[in-house]
């Protein structure tokens, strides 16, 4: 099985409590539902810098470490993401022992 870095872009930001349980659930269930396939099920990013070229911001959010045994089946568990459903993108990359 290979490991897989989600990154998460975009979505929009819940307006009320109600909402942002509502947000909460949806992703619990997500993870709950995509079992031992979650690694890592990740944290939200703050405040970005960048050290090096000027090479524009990705404008990631968040991201989440999963194991799959392809490209496909990780697009597979991303049916019916929060993330998704939330008007965002999701980067799937797939990582490389070295």
């Amino acid at each position: 099985m290979a490991k897989y870095v989600l990154l998460y872009q975009g979505g929009t930001v819940p307006q009320t409590p109600e909402e942002g349980k509502k947000v909460t659930d949806a992703w619990m269930a997500w993870f709950g539902a995509s079992g031992d396939a979650i690694l890592d099920a990740g944290n939200a990013f703050g405040a970005e810098t960048a050290e090096g070229a000027d090479i524009p911001a990705s404008r990631v959010n968040g991201y989440s470490i999963v194991q799959a045994g392809s490209t496909g089946e990780v697009e597979g568990l991303l049916k019916g993401h929060p993330h998704l459903s939330a008007g965002g993108r999701i980067e799937i990359h797939e990582t490389v022992e070295m």
